[in-house]
């Protein structure tokens, strides 16, 4: 899964399904690939379940299926919790040094 979704040009096509669905020949015209390049990256995100197609007719049409994000979005949340921790501790650290280099600076107020 996380290898069809590395390749810069695939997460391009998907970025272009998020917004809406795209026939192919638009999804070349927007990002400059050639209709061959722009299929075969089309075939491994339909193989991998991340699209699926339909025919309009003299075109493909082509949206994305929402199962496999959820299941990316799933093992993302482990990091999400663990990073969450982090960025919390940090922040208090972060806090707890602003309270004491503030005592300092108002003493040198108070002392003007």
């Amino acid at each position: 899964m996380f290898e069809v979704i590395a390749e810069p040009n695939r997460r391009a096509i998907l970025s272009l399904l998020v917004a809406s669905q795209q026939s192919v020949g638009s999804i070349e015209r927007q990002l400059g690939m050639p209709q061959p390049t722009v299929s075969k990256h089309l075939r491994v995100l339909r193989e991998a379940g991340f699209v699926e197609s339909r025919v309009d007719a003299q075109r493909r049409v082509y949206r994305l299926k929402p199962e496999p994000f959820r299941e990316v979005d799933d093992w993302l949340d482990q990091f999400r919790r663990f990073w969450s921790t982090h960025l919390d501790a940090l922040e208090r650290h972060l806090d707890n040094m602003d309270r004491s280099t503030q005592i300092p600076e108002m003493e040198e107020e108070e002392d003007r």
